[in-house]
């Protein structure tokens, strides 16, 4: 494929998150002329703020629980087992400096220019570039691919100022004895998981009567009742009045009259399409009633000749889901090929929170509104490893059936390594497995994994 004479480019990228380097990637392997823009990191949030340093901290705090759990197998330590800040953050730097460098040598292995600076657009089939020494560059493509992924929000009330977003909290320059978290979605329950894990004394602020909505009703109790075990103090139908500076702490006062001091606060209220400074309006792009861009089955905006993906658009907030809409529509736009539409309802997902969530298919709640009649297959036990830990920490595992087809159109898993285990099993939900298949899987003893198969009885219908 060549370059169309009238463009310099046949597909021209803003942003250089997972979506975008992996649309640039495949369209110039394809055949297509391939620019870039970036004018923060490469790798987006994914890589910098986001699923990557969150799982590095989420395995640094798991440890306190497993130097207590050794003890029960016959493990001593020498003294008692302290935590340094400072080296858990800045060997994540170095690691994600690591990845930036991938993702920089990938792009151009594919032939792609890379260009560092801020692109806005000027028209259906231009952009224009600031770089960050003020050199002014125009450039033309034939198509246009937004994917400037979101960006966190935080909620105005008095002393908000002096909340850190996610972006901010990986890179604290002093570790937070005490830490209060505001927010009730995923992001907000990791980190009260992971503060709590590593040793501070954490609160989770809540508007809501539970976190985690969206999700199945009996995973968000059970998961209530184990962070508070751990330790994690849960305030529900709660929210911040103001934050006050107190010396170096701050005094958060919350709508129930009471005040806690803290070291940090972290705002984890949802993130926004990140479409300020992109010229949407100059080029006539439009955006949709929650304010995110507006696309159809070819990824096409209002103006045809700009695409967009990933976080800009309606559909789950996950890195995986921007890589495989990169995909699609690298390959109905570069490819002339027709592949199927993405499936959106079998999209796995994991919440790093202790215990870990692993979530495919519909909730209880969801599935009793889809069909007829269901099965719900349940069990929740004290895992093995913890017969000699001592740990109290027990595993929920829970299929949804429906009743008619037998074909299990839900799974979900709270507890060690969820987001490992439920990958699997997000395969056999997607093929519309019956619970029969299930049945007739020989599991892998002993194993935690192996309740899957051996759930023989239903819990409820």
């Amino acid at each position: 494929m060549s370059a169309d004479a009238e463009f310099e480019y046949d597909l021209f990228v803003i942003g250089a998150g997972s979506g975008g380097v992996r649309a640039a990637r495949m369209a110039a392997a394809a055949g297509a002329r391939v620019g870039i823009a970036e004018d923060r990191y490469l790798g987006g949030t994914c890589v910098n703020v986001g699923c990557v340093p969150k799982k590095l901290y989420a395995y640094a705090s798991h440890f306190h629980d497993s130097f207590s759990d050794a003890e029960g197998f016959g493990w001593q330590m020498a003294g008692p087992a302290t935590f340094n800040w400072a080296t858990l953050r800045d060997n994540k730097t170095s690691e994600i400096k690591r990845l930036n460098g991938i993702y920089q040598r990938m792009l151009e292995g594919a032939g792609v220019t890379l260009i560092n600076a801020r692109a806005t657009l000027t028209g259906a089939h231009t952009v224009s570039l600031l770089s960050s020494d003020g050199k002014q560059l125009q450039i033309t493509a034939k198509k246009i691919l937004l994917a400037t992924g979101g960006w966190p929000w935080v909620p105005d009330f008095p002393g908000s100022e002096l909340a850190i977003n996610s972006n901010q909290v990986f890179d604290l320059q002093r570790f937070p004895n005490r830490f209060l978290v505001l927010g009730g979605g995923y992001i907000a329950v990791e980190f009260a998981s992971i503060f709590n894990g590593l040793g501070s004394e954490t609160h989770l602020i809540y508007r809501g009567e539970l976190f985690l909505k969206g999700f199945d009703q009996e995973v968000r109790e059970f998961t209530r009742e184990e962070m508070a075990k751990k330790g994690v103090n849960l305030h529900f139908n709660t929210n911040i009045e103001r934050i006050e500076p107190n010396g170096t702490a701050l005094n958060v006062y919350l709508t129930t009259g009471e005040v806690v001091e803290v070291d940090a606060v972290l705002a984890a209220t949802g993130r926004k399409a990140n479409t300020e400074g992109l010229g949407l309006e100059a080029a006539g792009v439009a955006l949709d009633a929650s304010g995110k861009i507006a696309v159809n089955e070819r990824y096409e905006t209002s103006v045809p000749s700009v695409l967009a993906l990933g976080d800009l658009t309606h559909g789950p907030e996950l890195t995986p889901v921007a890589l495989a809409e990169a995909m699609q529509l690298v390959d109905m736009h570069f490819n002339e090929a027709k592949p199927k539409p993405l499936d959106y309802a079998t999209i796995p997902t994991a919440v790093f929170c202790h215990p870990n969530i692993g979530t495919v298919g519909l909730s209880e709640e969801a599935a009793r509104e889809k069909y007829a009649r269901i099965r719900v297959y349940r069990t929740d036990f004290r895992s093995m490893k913890h017969t000699l830990s001592g740990n109290t920490e027990r595993v929920l595992m829970k299929l949804i059936v429906d009743d008619a087809s037998d074909i299990v159109v839900g799974a979900h898993m709270v507890g060690e390594d969820a987001g490992e285990l439920i990958q699997g099993i997000a395969i056999a939900v997607r093929a519309r497995l019956t619970k029969h298949d299930f049945d007739t899987t020989v599991g892998i003893h002993p194993t935690g994994a192996e309740e899957f198969v051996t759930m023989r009885t239903p819990s409820r219908y």
